[in-house]
């Protein structure tokens, strides 16, 4: 039927003066059974004729009020037929189209096809778009009028378009609507020039929520309220902690990642996260071990930290980061016992120093710099005296990393020369690094500095070029024999402070692989590394051991000419182990076997002194401190495991820092659940409970130390400390995060959701948790697991875990369950038994086109998310079922703008269309908007129909 005759029933009904409900009954006479009055724009017949006069017709306005209540007419044919009005000096029309707006603007639905969907979600936006031209042209007329001296008319039209307005965008429903329709915000910008200068401040102050309502439309899953009532951090604590421990070496950029990703998921306001760095930097100077331990954690704190937030001020993308960093340091400034304990310590006043650094770094101001430093100066007067007179002419360790880092970059420069051309020069440059305390200044820094691969690569090549110098005349085969010991004490040195793969390189093999890389990896022990007695460098050439074991026992002096030192140290290798077995078969005693294996080591680390370099003796006994630090971590490395307690009567010093650590004889499940209950207690992790977590996590294996550690969080049934053990856990399990998540959604996880009983453990308070753990765990390796694992993680055995390709077989020919749902391939119908089979079926491109389904992560999230959405499938509910929405609101509360590439891409839509929304908890337009991929238009009809029927 026409359109025309649509308007002759209307004027028709009208003229007889019938009632609202007598003008439905007597309507659906005139038409057809089954007619779809959308189709035949009722909602816009109505409005266009009761909008013929000056002001409203009433009684037709009533018909479409019926007809609305009633739902003849759906919000979206209504909102667009309001939309299509443009005489807004029409007053008393517009205020009859705002209070039609008015019946049903905060609760739009619609229960229909999915393209109707997407309609309601443009009809919204047109009516958005009229109510904001609606609004402009209101405030134009208050001006005009306010110039005419009669303002009453146009503030009240304002009033009205606003609140209408207000009332709107108030819905998260209507503001999830808008975002599928993609909103301009062009619009705004012209209604913001008017608004400005609006004299009633009411008005004002309503039309600017709005505008704010509006520009966070875009931006809605980012918007998080920050923890502004907490005072402490313990994740940030930790991973500062752990990072200035124990990966000193690592990347920058790395660190920048992991502190933004703690940073978003926890929601803490940048002050706040920066002064949460700061103090966790004081606490690690202030309990560092003396000597190495204390010299990197300098250099972490002065060096590296400044790096990092500057990587974190280019990131952050706020112009307010430096008066964020200055409202840190003034926090920090309050802090006096934290920093009087670091200056007694430090002996100086660490502050100043670190305010300096934030200067030159362009973190802070020269006027904030100074004014800091005012009020600390002030403060520090009623301090505890800093200096004694045995240390006040001591140059504290914070001066002495400053000055170290440019030194790297001169001997970085000078080793680059021709060594051929100058070997004296060189050597002369090196010799006043070998002390240990000038060696281990210079690490500290150029590790702090990501300069100490770079360092270690020329001293390498150095070793390398000096392994044929022997062969040269007398004089320069002593330099060259002493540069051969100044490189690979400096080289033994660096891999048992930092760690073998600092000096190993990467792409070499077979005869490329220079002669200390090839010593280090066959005869050099180290934590987690088993020597291989057998291997050909233990079995050279039996008359070169019985000649080196004939000069041992003679005492005297080797010839430098005669002497290639790669081969002597190779032949010692073979010494060494007859030493070791005499010792081990009672043939020797312990003092005699560390004395004879010092002397081989001193001759594998090179030449004893002759006349022919008149500083061979100062290096000598500067090689002889640094041999017998090397020997000491050797010796620990090779007995760590028989708990035997290392000292030695020639350096007079302690046993090693963080060596031996567990107490002897004590079952490891004691020992973790004890160090984990007085972390919770204490609640902040500190640098010994984090070797001894990194002990028991090499020694119990990824599994045992994951599953054991999430007992331990599932006992907890108070909010507050289980909240608390969350924080803490996750910086343990950063020790490696990557295999924990694959053993946590990968085992852990699915065990508790399939087995009934063990679903009390689920229960909230120890069960949200454990969804919030497991969705920082997934959300941390999913966002670095295409990255370099860490030196800490390297080192690491991987176990059989790691091996998720048989866990979960996937045959090329015939995909895995996972991925047919993943696809939503509609070849099996027990997979896809929603009703909207034809919509979901196309998303297979889509969502599989980014994801290798062959690496073992995307594995175990595709495999999480099939058995999430068979929980959300299930008739059953329990526990288990609070475990899944807790975690699925987690994710979301968690996602970053634009991140919706990340876990939640494994969550079939069939879930979202079937399941997702008949679970209260979990129909919320946020949640579906997370899960849903907004960027394709199947995706955002999926997104639309969801939303629309909340």
């Amino acid at each position: 039927m026409k359109v025309v005759n649509l308007k002759q029933a209307i004027l028709q009904v009208w003229k007889e003066r019938w009632s609202d409900y007598q003008w439905a009954i007597n309507m659906k006479k005139f038409f057809p059974k089954g007619a779809t009055w959308d189709i035949l724009n009722l909602a816009d017949a109505l409005l266009e004729q009761a909008m013929i006069g000056p002001s409203p017709n009433p009684l037709i306005l009533s018909y479409l009020k019926y007809a609305i209540s009633s739902q003849m007419v759906s919000y979206s044919s209504v909102l667009t037929a309001i939309s299509k009005f443009d005489d807004f000096s029409r007053d008393l029309c517009v205020q009859a189209l705002l209070d039609i707006m008015d019946m049903f603007c905060d609760r739009l639905s619609c229960h229909g096809k999915a393209e109707e969907c997407i309609g309601l979600c443009r009809a919204l936006l047109s009516a958005l778009h009229w109510l904001l031209r609606c609004t402009a042209a209101s405030a134009e007329r208050l001006r005009e009028g306010l110039e005419a001296g009669t303002p009453a008319a146009g503030e009240k039209q304002l009033a009205m378009c606003l609140q209408r307005l207000e009332k709107t965008l108030s819905s998260t429903k209507n503001r999830a609507l808008l975002h599928i329709a993609k909103l301009e915000e062009h619009s705004l910008l012209k209604l913001g020039e008017i608004l400005a200068n609006l004299s009633n401040s009411q008005l004002r102050s309503q039309a600017e929520q709005c505008g704010t309502l509006i520009r966070s439309i875009p931006m809605m899953l980012s918007v998080h309220a920050e923890q502004m009532n907490k005072t402490g951090f313990p994740t940030v604590h930790a991973v500062i902690l752990l990072e200035g421990t124990m990966n000193l070496t690592g990347e920058t950029q790395s660190l920048v990642e992991q502190l933004t990703m703690v940073k978003r998921m926890q929601h803490i306001p940048t002050p706040l996260f920066v002064l949460e760095i700061w103090k966790a930097c004081f606490v690690g100077l202030i309990e560092s071990p003396e000597g190495t331990e204390e010299l990197k954690w300098t250099a972490f704190t002065f060096l590296k930290i400044p790096q990092v937030l500057v990587k974190l001020k280019y990131s952050h993308g706020d112009k307010d980061f430096t008066e964020d960093v200055n409202c840190a340091f003034e926090f920090l400034l309050k802090l006096t016992p934290l920093l009087d304990k670091a200056d007694q310590r430090c002996n100086c006043d660490c502050t100043n120093f670190l305010l300096q650094e934030c200067g030159k770094q362009g973190l802070l101001s020269e006027a904030s710099v100074n004014s800091l430093m005012a009020k600390r100066k002030a403060d520090r007067e009623h301090a505890p005296q800093q200096k004694s007179g045995e240390n006040a002419n001591i140059q504290p360790n914070i001066q002495l990393i400053l000055r170290a880092e440019p030194t790297v970059t001169n001997i970085l420069k000078t080793m680059d020369a021709d060594h051929s051309k100058s070997p004296e020069g060189l050597l002369g440059v090196l010799g006043h690094m070998l002390s240990e305390k000038s060696l281990d200044l210079l690490l500290a820094a150029a590790a702090a500095t990501e300069k100490l691969k770079s360092f270690a690569r020329k001293f390498i090549n150095l070793n390398e070029f000096t392994t044929y110098g022997s062969e040269e005349s007398t004089k320069p085969a002593s330099v060259w024999a002493l540069l051969f010991d100044i490189s690979f004490l400096t080289l033994c040195h660096v891999a048992q402070t930092y760690g073998s793969e600092v000096i190993l390189s990467e792409s070499r093999t077979g005869a490329d692989v220079p002669f200390f890389e090839t010593w280090m990896q066959t005869c050099m022990p180290e934590e987690g590394k088993i020597l291989n007695p057998d291997h050909l460098c233990f079995r050279p050439d039996s008359t070169k051991v019985e000649s080196l074991v004939a000069l041992l026992n003679n005492s005297s002096e080797m010839k430098l000419v005669q002497m290639k030192w790669h081969e002597a140290c190779l032949s010692i290798s073979a010494a060494i182990l007859e030493i070791l077995n005499a010792w081990e078969n009672g043939v020797l005693a312990f003092e005699e076997g560390m004395q004879s294996g010092g002397v081989c080591c001193g001759l594998a680390c090179g030449p004893r002194p002759d006349a022919g370099f008149e500083n061979t003796l100062q290096f000598y006994n500067e090689r002889v401190v640094i041999m017998n630090s090397i020997l000491e971590r050797l010796c620990a490395d090779v007995l760590q495991q028989t708990a035997t307690q290392i000292k030695f009567p020639s350096t007079g010093v302690d046993t090693m820092p963080y060596w031996n650590l567990l107490p002897p004889k004590r079952p490891i499940n004691e020992v973790l659940t004890d160090i984990f209950a007085k972390v919770l207690e204490k609640g902040w992790v500190d640098s010994r409970s984090i070797h001894i977590f990194d002990t028991l996590l090499h020694m119990g294996g990824v599994y045992w130390f994951c599953n054991n550690l999430i007992k331990e969080l599932l006992k907890e049934t108070r909010k507050e400390r289980a909240l608390r053990a969350v924080e803490l856990l996750y910086s343990i399990l950063c020790l490696d995060m990557q295999q924990v998540t694959l053993v946590l959604l990968g085992h852990i996880l699915p065990g508790l959701l399939t087995d009934s009983s063990k679903w009390h453990s689920l229960m909230d308070p120890p069960g949200t948790a454990l969804a919030k753990l497991a969705v920082w765990c997934a959300l941390s390796s999913y966002s670095s697991h295409k990255g370099q694992a860490s030196t800490r993680q390297k080192k690491r055995h991987r176990e059989d875990i790691e091996d998720y390709i048989s866990l979960f077989p996937l045959d090329d020919v015939q995909p895995s369950k996972s991925m047919r749902l993943l696809s939503s391939n509609e070849d099996d119908a027990n997979i896809l038994s929603s009703p909207n089979r034809s919509m979901s079926s196309s998303l297979s491109a889509s969502q599989l086109h980014t994801v290798n389904m062959r690496d073992p992560l995307n594995r175990v999230l595709a495999n999480l998310f099939l058995l999430i959405s068979s929980i959300l499938g299930s008739r059953t509910a329990g526990p288990h079922t609070q475990f899944v929405q807790w975690f699925m609101e987690e994710c979301v509360d968690c996602l970053e703008q634009g991140g919706r590439g990340s876990v939640l891409q494994f969550m079939p839509f069939t879930t979202v269309m079937s399941e997702l929304v008949k679970v209260s908890a979990m129909s919320s337009p946020k949640v579906v908007l997370a899960i849903t991929d907004l960027s394709l238009p199947l995706g955002r009809q999926v997104a639309a129909k969801a939303i629309a029927a909340l």
